[in-house]
């Protein structure tokens, strides 16, 4: 009963809560989250396997664009709250009082940082009516869940990011190159394979988690003071791990035994 009331209790941020849609009940991201596993899992591919792939395109152009300025967007606002205009300490970043006047800012970028989470989810469902399904890989959906429903409840306990701002922050700048990339892609098909600096996207992905592990241990061995919830701080520090380990082996997967195997021919 006593962890019922945990995840039942009401919103860190009544705010927050009242004012922006999808953010007062777990139930909304929940149900996408479900449906979205669903369809990418089993129903849409059922609901593909007599039919040919859908030509995407002018809809993935639109798409990756949106995207690439969206995320373009949160990563200003990252740095413009961290460096440009800081009102955090870098030390030990804590949710800003009622009454900061960058207040609301900081909540409308927590928010439309959590919907982009959940409109990242686009990119299987675009697998799936492409018949793409050799990029529905364990990382990639794991990546998309994990990022949709910590966004969600990390707002719900705690109230906008906290410590995770440096984590959006990086994630918002590696999504732009990476929509970016996308874009070109799918603008110039006859181009993918010659566009060398896609695996250094991957390696950007890695670098972030890695500064996001020297982040938490930092806090948590030099500043043990920090008001910032110890239980996200770990949390932080796990999932930077698991997808540091995902991530390599991706990597490895992807560049590295290809190149290997095209040397020994």
């Amino acid at each position: 009963m006593d962890i019922f009331k945990v995840f039942v209790r009401p919103p860190a941020d009544p705010v927050m809560a009242r004012d922006m849609p999808l953010i007062s009940s777990p139930l909304p991201v929940t149900i996408i989250l479900l449906c979205y596993l669903l369809f990418v899992l089993k129903f849409g591919k059922m609901f593909m396997e007599h039919r040919r792939p859908y030509n995407l395109k002018n809809i993935m152009l639109v798409y990756n664009f949106c995207q690439m300025i969206y995320n373009a967007i949160l990563f200003y606002y990252g740095i413009y709250l961290i460096i440009l205009k800081p009102v955090y300490d870098i030390r030990c970043i804590v949710i800003l009082r009622d009454d900061h006047p960058m207040k609301g800012t900081e909540r409308m970028v927590a928010y439309i940082y959590f919907l982009n989470k959940s409109l990242d989810l686009l990119d299987t469902i675009f697998f799936v009516l492409r018949k793409s399904y050799k990029q529905i890989t364990f990382l990639h959906v794991y990546h998309h869940v994990m990022m949709a429903y910590s966004s969600y409840w990390v707002i719900h306990f705690y109230g906008c990011a906290g410590q995770f701002t440096v984590m959006g922050t990086l994630n918002t700048f590696v999504h732009t190159v990476m929509y970016f990339y996308y874009f070109i892609s799918a603008m110039y098909p006859e181009l993918k394979g010659s566009l060398w600096w896609k695996k250094y996207i991957t390696k950007i992905q890695i670098l972030q988690f890695v500064i996001l592990i020297i982040q938490s241990l930092a806090v948590l061995i030099f500043n043990p003071s920090c008001t910032f919830p110890i239980i996200l701080q770990y949390l932080q520090l796990f999932q930077a791990t698991v997808m540091i380990i995902m991530f390599v082996r991706f990597y490895i997967q992807s560049y590295v035994k290809p190149k290997q195997k095209n040397h020994i021919k």
